[in-house]
């Protein structure tokens, strides 16, 4: 009797202490397995004034490129947006891109999840895109903060090259960019709010461009310095307006405001600072 009350106990034991080290064990994977925030570079860009700064034929006059040590010959990139018709994946904050460098081999497909950033709190962006899958172990995007004139974007773009033979900005036609582009499809994409969700988007998705715009690049204050030309299409349809924009990007915080406060002033002293924020790529999608 004795004996078996001893094996009994004995078991027990042996059980509680199996259980202690399973909860112990899977608190540890669970701690392991939970990812940091992603650390984003920064890019800092301003819309400027296109009569302040471009020349009647379109280039930018002399004492900006000198300004901002730019060279007078650009790199024309063609672009277009991919999107249904009433902007469903822009609605989920996804933006869809194809694009073409004049002096590259290759088309550059990019795929980015956008999140605002409210009232300055970078660390809350960073964490809601954590919970999303969007953290510190994902090496397939690259973490991003776009820095305007009054607001701030979080963004995580993928960016995939598919090798061409083809010459200049034309980018292939419409059929055949999708094609690539659904080939390409990235998982957090197609997985986004239920299974093939994007596959289903951007099958629906139609082209929103194509157009070409013009970089000018060069070095500012020991920064690189891009200057972009655009000329889109307006409302009416009836012809094209310039949206102009100058940037820089930089992997340290510090760095990005400093040179930002000098960048805005800077514009601001010449008058060419348009104070308001870019919707760059939302008027392509509306307008075309």
């Amino acid at each position: 009797m004795e004996l078996r009350k001893w094996k009994q106990l004995t078991l027990s034991c042996m059980v509680g202490f199996a259980m202690l080290g399973s909860g112990l064990s899977d608190f540890s994977a669970s701690e392991v397995s939970a990812a940091a925030n992603a650390v984003p570079a920064y890019e800092v860009k301003f819309l400027v004034k296109p009569e302040a700064v471009l020349e009647n034929g379109g280039s930018p006059r002399t004492e900006v490129l000198q300004t901002f040590g730019l060279a007078s010959a650009p790199q024309a990139i063609g672009v277009a947006y991919y999107d249904t018709d009433n902007f469903g994946l822009n609605a989920e904050g996804w933006d869809v891109r194809f694009r073409r460098k004049e002096d590259k081999d290759n088309y550059e497909l990019t795929y980015k999840k956008r999140y605002p950033i409210v009232n300055g709190d970078i660390d809350a962006a960073l964490s809601l895109a954590n919970q999303e899958g969007f953290d510190a172990s994902d090496d397939n995007y690259e973490a991003e903060i776009d820095w305007g004139y009054g607001k701030q974007t979080l963004s995580f773009s993928n960016t995939k090259k598919v090798s061409t033979n083809a010459t200049g900005t034309v980018l292939p036609s419409e059929q055949d960019s999708l094609a690539l582009l659904l080939d390409k499809l990235p998982g957090k994409l197609n997985k986004w709010s239920a299974p093939n969700w994007g596959q289903q988007q951007l099958s629906l998705s139609r082209i929103h461009g194509p157009l070409t715009f013009k970089r000018y690049e060069g070095s500012w204050n020991g920064q690189k310095m891009s200057l972009e030309v655009w000329a889109i299409r307006t409302a009416d349809g009836t012809g094209t307006e310039n949206l102009i924009e100058i940037s820089f990007k930089t992997d340290d915080v510090s760095t990005a405001s400093q040179l930002r406060s000098q960048l805005m002033a800077t514009l601001e002293s010449h008058d060419w600072l348009l104070p308001v924020d870019g919707l760059k790529t939302q008027l392509i999608l509306e307008r075309y």
